[in-house]
């Protein structure tokens, strides 16, 4: 991947709900300029969600998701719609798109209540007003957002490209443009400082490229008008000797945690990659007061190792063998260890003891603070990768404390009984 190309993690989720048959695809296809989803008059022709990228200006790199019909029948409808409500908890904004042959209903009323008791900003998109007389559009207009309590909707035909200049407005007025939105570890660095990155290039390493996590701070250093300097592992010693100046900042990957604290000075800050998307991505306090939980582990816990994307695995692989493996050194108990990977996430996680997840970097923002809220409403605790590692191989105070409200999470939690 291109460093200059921004991932789906990072861009905002514009999820597009309605009937089906209302035209979703269509609005889809008219605001990105291409033929991206299928369109037919055949209900039902969405089946499994369709990504577009794009970039929207100024709200920047944004992701359309075209979405099966939540009124889908049938047994595969059934299986449609619940891939279709997994989106509601991805989605930043929401375009509800309501046929205007046919108006406001009961579902409609239903669909945005969901969207708005999850916080989501809605916007409505009132399609194929070209079956309207022009005279009739605007009325139709004030009665959906009468009906259904919508402060902006937009009449628009897919038909015709009407519209769209309208309806992209709308989305960019929805929420605010946030310019810290990709901020991974610029606010702790200053213009002219020196970053050094440990990066091991191993088996599991990709071909050609590095890791998502990887890219995106340094791009996020080079933004800062900061020094990136890369370095291997076994190079990070003699790399600290040559740079002639103390850096600011010493950010390795999780797996090298305890070599890299043993070579870096004790008065250069550390931590990891995977701790700054904890804190990009999801709530670092949150996660930092479920390391507590490693301790209380017992024979026969479950521990759920959660990933959000799919890889080919390796002979030591981090989740399936390296975690598990220094999980139960660490504890000394026969553990009960299950894996899910994707956008998979079980129902039941009450039945575990703790939750380990992985960086996040392929799911955006809100995703991530759903699977933090499952676990919180299940009562499990949870930690993600960098944060068990450097707990567990005994560098978890270094590795926190340029987060001050993090080192107080886990200050309160070490307080609380056992």
């Amino acid at each position: 991947m291109s460093l200059n190309a921004t991932p789906r993690g990072e861009r905002t989720h514009i999820a597009v709900f309605g009937r089906t048959n209302a035209g979703k695809s269509s609005v889809v296809n008219a605001l990105t300029g291409q033929e991206t989803a299928v369109v037919s008059p055949v209900r039902g022709t969405t089946t499994d969600p369709v990504y577009k990228a794009m970039e929207l200006l100024p709200l920047g790199p944004v992701v359309l998701i075209d979405t099966a019909g939540l009124d889908d029948e049938g047994t595969l409808g059934e299986l449609r719609k619940q891939k279709t409500r997994e989106l509601i908890h991805r989605a930043d904004l929401a375009l509800l798109v309501i046929d205007a042959s046919a108006g406001a209903d009961d579902f409609n009323r239903e669909l945005l209540g969901e969207l708005r008791q999850r916080n989501i900003p809605v916007v409505g998109v009132l399609n194929k007003v070209d079956t309207l007389l022009e005279a009739d559009t605007e009325a139709a207009l004030d009665e959906v957002k009468a009906q259904l309590g919508l402060p902006e909707c937009v009449a628009f035909s897919a038909l015709d490209s009407r519209g769209v200049p309208e309806l992209k407005r709308a989305i960019v007025a929805a929420f605010p443009h946030e310019e810290e939105r990709f901020r991974l570890v610029g606010d702790l660095v200053a213009p002219g400082d020196f970053v050094v990155l440990v990066v091991p290039i191993d088996k599991a390493a990709p071909k050609g490229r590095l890791i998502l996590p990887q890219q995106q701070t340094i791009r996020d250093l080079l933004e800062s008008d900061a020094t990136a300097v890369v370095t291997k592992e076994h190079e990070l010693r003699a790399t600290l000797e040559r740079l002639g100046t103390k850096p600011r900042l010493v950010i390795t990957d999780s797996q090298v945690f305890l070599k890299v604290a043993a070579d870096t000075p004790k008065d250069v800050p550390l931590t990891s990659f995977s701790i700054l998307f904890a804190r990009h991505k999801g709530d670092l306090n949150e996660l930092v007061r479920g390391a507590r939980a490693i301790d209380r582990l017992k024979d026969g816990d479950r521990v759920l190792i959660a990933e959000a994307c799919t890889h080919h695995q390796q002979s030591d692989d981090i989740g399936t063998v390296k975690i598990p493996r220094w999980l139960r050194q660490a504890t000394g108990k026969q553990l009960q260890i299950e894996h899910v990977s994707g956008y998979s996430y079980p129902p039941d996680l009450a039945r575990y003891t703790l939750i380990v997840h992985c960086g996040a970097c392929m799911l955006n923002r809100r995703a991530m603070l759903h699977r933090l809220g499952e676990a919180r409403a299940a009562g499990v605790p949870i930690v993600n990768y960098g944060v068990l590692i450097a707990y567990l191989h005994g560098v978890f105070p270094r590795a926190i404390e340029l987060f001050p409200s993090a080192v107080i999470a886990w200050e309160e939690a070490e307080r609380e009984p056992r």
